[in-house]
């Protein structure tokens, strides 16, 4: 059986965007110090790179990412990251969820518009590897909401956003297996099983 792994990064108080996501800045207004620990340091919407390298512990918990086989994410997060530019940034297919399917929608992603439609097609193609959800914050609920998140990571940035879009929303409870803890300055890595 396919594993399904839910992964995100969230403020310390609990926000994965700071206010207004958008277009060209898919993370809000602050919302960049979400992502230091990606690109080794602070970097902005206008020069995506902070020049340095990634920590051990950050390049470690980026590296998990690309071990999954296929990745979900949601039309919010493909839109606000612009559609990666028409093109998959990772080395693994992308099925983006999405109630709107239109016909000027880049080709290289797989379009679906219900979950169990996106985990098997997703199964199938990931083969033992594992399915990562990889946000935003809409599809991980659904998916903890459903049941059917085996393994959850967040990659807690240490600041305080004040506003922007909640991971938790008061929908879903769940006790969790702490599995690993990496940490940088940039960031605080937690992976925990859930017991399903």
């Amino acid at each position: 059986m396919t594993r399904i792994h839910a992964d995100i990064t969230v403020s310390l108080d609990g926000f994965v965007t700071g206010p207004d996501p958008r277009p060209g800045r898919g993370l809000g207004e602050g919302g960049e110090r979400l992502h230091y620990w990606i690109f080794g340091g602070p970097w902005t919407y206008d020069s995506p790179s902070s020049g340095q390298e990634a920590t051990r512990a950050d390049a470690e918990a980026a590296a998990d990412l690309v071990d999954a086989g296929a990745v979900i994410v949601g039309r919010g997060m493909f839109d606000d990251g612009e559609q990666w530019g028409g093109e998959n940034p990772y080395p693994m297919p992308i099925f983006v969820l999405t109630s709107r399917i239109t016909d000027d929608l880049p080709a290289g992603f797989t379009y679906l518009s219900d979950l169990d439609s996106a985990l098997t097609q997703a199964a199938e193609v990931a083969g033992e590897r594992p399915v990562l959800i990889g946000g935003g914050p809409t599809v991980i609920r659904q998916c903890l909401r459903a049941g059917v998140v085996d393994r959850l990571t967040l990659h807690i940035a240490p600041v305080v956003l004040g506003g922007g879009t909640p991971l938790f929303d008061g929908g879903f409870a769940a006790d969790l297996t702490p599995v690993r803890c990496r940490h940088s300055a940039l960031a605080t890595h937690l992976t925990y099983d859930l017991g399903r």
